[in-house]
């Protein structure tokens, strides 16, 4: 019998301007949320509750909610905070309209440019004792995990210089208007050294955006008549060990962990095969190496060979990132909910320019901390799925 709701999601936005110095951070997310209720057809009265994801250090003020309560409608309705990050908002948004406790939820998250020196506020993030000390920031971490990569697998700099130039290839397609350059292999790879072996051409700088999603429950969307939801049919979340010196970090746990939680409910037995799509975290082109591997979509040891054929390019064996990722544009927060709501857009037929033919399952990951501390995985299908027991 069934245990529990199907959840779909239904409405998506993006709101990433140009100039965003000349609106407000409260205009912003007021927009992307508008623009979210509108994709779905509904109005904020629909919605029964909302879960934001919000960093007071990125946003340079303290309890970012409070300011942004009124903006996304938070007002006298029912709403919930997660500092960790934005992909946990999506998760726990799921669990409770799929625990019947809400018909209804609105996702938001952002990542913004109020501080000054977002590296500083990284650092003074983190613990006084050891990490605070090195000093350490995102892309500090990213460097650690590449070379502990490179050590690990013979070609993986070569593989990750590949993925770079496929990611600005399909940010080209996607969001010409944000795609970052250079796309020459050489060029990325000599440019100059940023943190050691990640190079200026092998990352994107911090960008400001807002994200939005609305999710529902199978008798709701039932009820309005909403086509083409994206279904989730499973999820998974796990975590690392907070301490760097703990961890191996040439290999995540954590997401093979998540990964079979998310398979397991979505009825996945082999991941290469099972999606027409995914959207990865990609902080760095070697996290998107890790992730393949971890995500069970490609061995390390067939990594140069796949990606020499194709395989992970528009129109090969499985697209992955076709909208460029956090490697063509990363705000930096939100860029986990960025990746689930493409990979859901994916499957609801609304990616636009980068729209994939004939998605009926997508895999989204989301990865946030030092080195991918956090990982997160979505599994989104077109047709409906029954949670039996």
């Amino acid at each position: 019998m069934r245990t529990a709701l199907q959840v779909g999601m239904i409405g998506c936005a993006f709101h990433a301007p140009r100039n965003h110095d000349t609106a407000s951070l409260e205009e912003a997310v007021h927009q992307a949320t508008h623009n979210a209720l509108r994709d779905a057809g509904l109005a904020i009265d629909d919605i029964d509750g909302i879960v934001v994801a919000a960093n007071d250090q990125y946003d340079g003020r303290a309890i970012s909610i409070m300011a942004a309560s009124g903006s996304v409608g938070g007002v006298g309705r029912d709403i919930l905070c997660t500092p960790s990050c934005a992909e946990h908002a999506f998760v726990l948004a799921a669990l409770r309209v799929g625990a019947g406790q809400f018909r209804t939820q609105l996702v938001v998250s952002w990542s913004s440019l109020e501080t000054t020196d977002l590296s500083e506020a990284q650092r003074l993030g983190t613990d006084p004792y050891f990490h605070r000390q090195l000093p350490i920031d995102d892309l500090s971490s990213h460097g650690m995990q590449a070379n502990a990569l490179e050590a690990r697998v013979p070609g993986a700099r070569e593989a990750a210089i590949a993925v770079t130039e496929s990611s600005r290839k399909h940010a080209a397609i996607a969001y010409p208007e944000f795609a970052a350059s250079p796309v020459d292999p050489r060029v990325i790879a000599s440019s100059r050294v940023v943190r050691w072996p990640l190079t200026e051409g092998m990352v994107s700088k911090p960008a400001f955006a807002v994200v939005a999603v609305v999710l529902a429950s199978d008798a709701f969307i039932a009820e309005r008549g909403i086509g083409q939801p994206a279904w989730i049919h499973g999820m998974g979340w796990a975590t690392e060990p907070g301490f760097l010196g703990d961890r191996d970090l040439a290999e995540l746990p954590s997401l093979r962990s998540a990964a079979q939680q998310a398979y397991d409910a979505a009825g996945i037995t082999q991941a290469e095969s099972a999606f027409d799509v995914a959207e990865v975290a990609d902080a760095s082109p070697y996290q998107q190496l890790l992730a393949l591997e971890a995500l069970g979509l490609c061995e390390a040891t067939a990594w140069q060979a796949s990606i020499g054929r194709g395989d992970f390019q528009s129109g090969g064996r499985l697209p992955v990132n076709p909208s460029g990722g956090a490697l063509s544009f990363n705000p930096v927060f939100c860029t986990g909910l960025m990746r689930i709501a493409e990979a859901g857009n994916q499957v609801r037929g609304q990616a636009g320019r980068h729209q994939v033919a004939d998605v009926t399952k997508a895999l989204a990951h989301g990865a946030s901390g030092f080195a991918m501390q956090y990982n997160t995985v979505v599994v989104f299908g077109r047709d409906r799925k029954e949670v039996q027991q």
